[in-house]
């Protein structure tokens, strides 16, 4: 099917969802697929229907909308990270972190972290290096686009100034993607960064053996300057984190020794 890159000028006027941000090969198969199942020839008559047929937009945008991810999940934990986390971690290491979001699935994470972090520090301060094993989720991250259940815990200040509404999806502002950067990284195979302030791993290493959660464990500790905060999901716990180099903070924060 020819008129891919029109058809990406059209869809980008008519929602401003920017398609360069996908790895084109995939998305134009899965948009092709789309298209054949509405029983239409081409990326021309796709677009003058769903200009026309707003129930026909509203699949394509749901089609191109993360589904699976939540900001700001277990709130609770989000307001110890705004009350107390970040204010040691600007008064220890001063306003240049470095924070690592790590397994960061479809960047609901490390957007919400800009968000909570833009309390603290002005925007364009702030610098989430954010890292999955999976190029799709990573793509689906940089697009930034999310259905309403995804976003229902953002705060709603957050919500008004950062979120535009597409169809029934939300699409998070260039203004907090600007402030995240997605690599592709294996947790188990590459190597780590290294003089971390904070890194967030947060409901991951339950898919992981006993052995490997250990090692990864220990991998973050060295990742971390001395007395950097690692932030584990409300899933997971780490039992011998004395042997490991860490104190624990309060519930879900370890800092390293």
């Amino acid at each position: 099917m020819n008129g891919y890159e029109e058809f990406k000028k059209d869809i980008f006027g008519l929602t401003k969802i920017d398609l360069n941000s996908y790895k084109e090969k995939q998305m134009k198969r899965r948009i092709e697929t789309l298209i054949s199942k509405n029983k239409i020839d081409s990326y021309k008559n796709y677009v003058a229907l769903i200009k026309k047929d707003k129930e026909k937009f509203e699949q394509f945008v749901n089609f191109l909308t993360i589904n699976v991810s939540e900001f700001y999940r277990n709130p609770e934990q989000w307001q110890l990270l705004d009350k107390e986390v970040f204010p040691a971690l600007i008064k220890k290491f001063g306003k240049n972190l470095k924070i690592w979001s790590a397994a960061c699935s479809t960047g609901d994470e490390p957007y919400s972290l800009v968000m909570a972090l833009s309390k603290h520090l002005p925007l364009n301060q702030i610098k989430i290096t954010a890292t999955d094993i999976d190029k799709q989720v990573l793509d689906k991250a940089r697009m930034g686009l999310y259905n309403e259940k995804s976003i229902a815990a953002v705060p709603p200040e957050f919500k008004k100034k950062y979120f535009t509404q597409i169809g029934n999806s939300y699409q998070i502002s260039n203004e907090i993607k600007r402030q995240v950067e997605f690599k592709e990284h294996n947790l188990l195979k590459d190597p780590y960064p290294t003089g971390c302030h904070l890194i967030v791993c947060r409901n991951v290493l339950i898919y992981f053996t006993e052995e490997a959660k250990e090692e990864i464990y220990r991998k973050f500790n060295a990742a971390l300057a001395n007395q950097g905060i690692l932030f584990i999901g409300s899933t997971e716990q780490i039992m011998n984190y004395k042997d490991l180099n860490y104190n624990r903070m309060q519930s879900f924060f370890f800092q390293k020794n």
